[in-house]
């Protein structure tokens, strides 16, 4: 690809070209494609013809490129890509900010874009509209109240909503069991589980009623019962042994989908920050055999900044190959860390690799 790479925050080259040829529209506005033999350059997504690789350069952004020389491309506009990608980031800073919900008017004229338009744009780069995600913010936030204050009328209003019935309809199904159950650490929840063999080792599968709340390699029920003090936890029923079939087939055969058992569509009871949920849900869009590093999986959950908090996320995750955190790797490809054991990560990935 050449050695004029002059990023701000260097990225692989074979990662860049990856996501150039793919035509990623996520790596839009991380950097920019200059081709050497016609002086253009583009954002990663550009729908024009490849060139050749050799004839291509990586560099920071659009003011690198033409200080290098370089004219903008008339056909995908890069210098609109960096824009697209600033406003969407510091809208997410206005949601993150604001003690009341802001209108997709005032977001998106706040942030220089018309409503439509910025409502599109949003809503490619972080998977979510602004409503969703201001939801998303003040359920995580109402969660984390529901901890530390001392009734839930005081968590809802903490948590920013205007009145309980706002919090009942948007933030009380997220938390996967009623809030007073919540603000007690999950009291009256029935939560079963069983432990299944696998090539992999032991795997604990627990749900509620609602769906999946815990995948592990190497844990026991015991564990199981640190983690949810105040849950009612018994031994799995048949339903639950099914639902753990269709697990166990992520060890064993990931990637393959029989009618009937489509591991995609496996109900989940899970919650986290806003931002930890958009982690968990880039996680989930990894196609089996493909990987992603730390800072990619950043960017496709809305802030290319978090790589930190990103791995943290993936540290978080209670759901074992469900959320297929094993898929992300460091930007040297190396493995990184895996809270299941890095040779369990290094089998997953070469099995779904085929």
């Amino acid at each position: 690809m050449g050695q004029d790479v002059r990023m701000k925050h260097p990225i692989d080259p074979d990662a860049a070209w990856a996501a150039f040829d793919a035509r990623d529209r996520t790596a839009d506005g991380r950097f920019v494609v200059a081709v050497r033999t016609t002086r253009i350059y583009c954002k990663p997504s550009c729908p024009a013809r490849r060139p050749r690789r050799e004839n291509v350069a990586i560099l920071a952004d659009g003011a690198a490129a033409r200080a290098a020389g370089y004219r903008a491309c008339l056909r995908c506009r890069p210098d609109d890509a960096a824009r697209d990608t600033a406003a969407v980031a510091r809208a997410v800073e206005l949601i993150e900010e604001a003690t009341d919900a802001l209108s997709l008017a005032v977001l998106a004229a706040r942030v220089g874009y018309a409503p439509h338009h910025f409502q599109r744009l949003f809503t490619r780069a972080l998977g979510v509209s602004p409503a969703a995600y201001a939801r998303g913010l003040r359920a995580g936030r109402a969660a984390a109240a529901l901890e530390r204050e001392g009734s839930v009328t005081e968590a809802i209003y903490e948590a920013g909503y205007a009145g309980p019935s706002g919090f009942y309809t948007n933030a009380a199904p997220r938390l996967g069991m009623t809030p007073s159950r919540a603000r007690t650490g999950g009291a009256g929840t029935a939560i079963g589980w069983v432990v299944v063999g696998t090539s992999l080792g032991p795997l604990l599968v627990a749900a509620t009623e609602r769906g999946l709340c815990r995948v592990a390699f190497e844990e026991t029920p015991d564990e199981l019962a640190r983690r949810f003090p105040h849950a009612a936890i018994t031994r799995g029923d048949e339903e639950l042994s099914d639902l753990a079939a269709r697990v166990v087939a992520l060890v064993e055969q990931p990637g393959v989908e029989r009618p009937g058992h489509m591991t995609g569509d496996l109900p989940l009871d899970v919650r986290g920050t806003a931002f930890q949920e958009a982690v968990w849900a880039a996680l989930r869009a990894i196609p089996p055999g493909e990987t992603r590093t730390y800072a990619e999986l950043a960017a496709a959950a809305g802030n290319r900044q978090a790589v930190r908090a990103a791995g943290s996320a993936c540290g978080a995750n209670p759901l074992a190959v469900v959320v297929p955190c094993h898929r992300v790797l460091r930007t040297d490809g190396g493995p990184g860390g895996y809270a299941w054991g890095v040779e369990r990560k290094q089998a997953l990935i070469e099995r779904e690799r085929g």
